[in-house]
């Protein structure tokens, strides 16, 4: 048991310390090779940040336990939601003013749609591929209408390495730290689940899900901290549809089984709840205070515990 603790808590200080490598570099050579801010924003830092989700959703899929990794697409989505928006606006409250909305419904869109997959009970690898392509068109329309409402990277070009070599080493021990942290964190998750029978989807949705989310948090506190809402939001929503659409798509290309069905029990409706608030309040809501971020972590503690009860 002492060993198994120590995997995941291993596992999970690599993902941390891999995402936040894997960001600083990744932007870094973004910038020195002259790509656009919106580029660099929307395809570098939402691919970046979902990093150890994918990783860790890899893992569990070659590990022969894809219920983990759809699990933790589901519950990065909810803890993002949830837990990091809220913590952050508890840090400080986070100015909302329309920004992030078209991404928030482009959220629930991805959302609607992976239930509709899930619930049809399709499982094949031209799904996962056909998700891949929605991703690919999504990056397209959003570099072709930017949004000028918010600017994803504006606070990241802060901390991007100078040197273009700097920045490929930091890229490279970024995905190092990764690859290791989401082995680790996988295979004491499964170990988990077995000793304790705990349902594979439900470590899945908690454990791996507040793991991989880790990083996300971390920038999203630092940005509502600096002032930078937009960014802090846009952390959220930006991520959110890099989980369903990148995560949801290359799991499915791996294992092509259908989504499993206990997660329409329960935690997709939830998921579809977030998708709906963060529309709403990208669309109505004047900032996100303390009294509110409290309120989400509420939210996110009960449905956490309705889970493991």
């Amino acid at each position: 048991m002492t060993e198994t603790i120590l995997m995941i808590l291993g596992g999970l200080i690599g993902l941390a310390i891999g995402g936040e490598l894997l960001v600083r570099g990744a932007v870094g050579i973004a910038l020195k090779a002259g790509l656009s801010h919106l580029v660099t924003g929307v395809v570098i830092i939402g691919a970046a940040t979902s990093m150890p989700e994918l990783v860790a959703s890899v893992q569990a899929t070659m590990a022969g336990s894809p219920d983990i990794a759809w699990g933790n697409i589901a519950g990065s989505n909810i803890a993002n939601s949830l837990l990091i928006l809220g913590g952050a606006a508890v840090v400080a409250p986070i100015m909302v003013s329309g920004a992030g909305k078209r991404d928030a419904i482009s959220g629930l869109v991805a959302v609607g749609i992976l239930w509709a997959i899930g619930l049809s009970g399709l499982g094949a690898v031209w799904v996962g591929i056909a998700l891949l392509v929605l991703l690919t068109a999504y990056i397209y329309w959003r570099v072709k209408h930017p949004s000028k409402a918010h600017d994803y990277e504006e606070e990241e070009e802060e901390d991007a390495p100078d040197n273009i070599w700097l920045s490929v080493i930091l890229f490279s021990l970024g995905v190092g730290a990764l690859i290791l942290g989401g082995k680790y964190l996988v295979t004491g998750a499964i170990d988990v689940a077995r000793l304790f029978e705990i349902p594979e989807t439900v470590i899945g949705l908690t454990v791996v899900a507040i793991g991989t989310s880790l990083p996300e948090l971390a920038a999203t506190v630092a940005a509502a901290l600096k002032g930078k809402s937009g960014l802090a939001l846009g952390n959220v929503v930006g991520s959110n549809i890099f989980n369903l659409l990148l995560i949801g798509g290359v799991t499915m290309t791996i294992a092509p089984g259908p989504i499993p069905y206990e997660l329409f029990d329960l935690e997709w409706p939830v998921l579809a709840a977030t998708a709906l608030m963060l529309v709403l309040l990208c669309q109505y809501a004047h900032k996100i205070g303390r009294g509110l971020g409290v309120i989400l972590l509420a939210a996110f503690a009960v449905n956490t515990a309705v889970l493991f009860a």
